[in-house]
């Protein structure tokens, strides 16, 4: 192990010391999403899906 290694590792668990009362204060103030927010969601990332899976499908083909 050489000192770029432990001075990586020494800065990652500096970071995670750091961000983590952010992010838990984040996470507990942090709007709910509504069932229209979810939609919103899920509606492209299933377009995106489904355009992947015909662009496999025209490779394939």
């Amino acid at each position: 192990m050489n000192w770029v290694t432990i001075g990586s590792a020494a800065l990652m668990i500096g970071m995670l010391v750091f961000i983590f009362p952010r992010m838990r204060h984040a996470m507990k103030n942090s709007p709910k999403g509504s069932t229209q927010d979810w939609m919103g969601f899920v509606i492209p990332l299933a377009a995106v899906i489904g355009f992947v899976i015909f662009l496999i499908a025209m490779v394939r083909s």
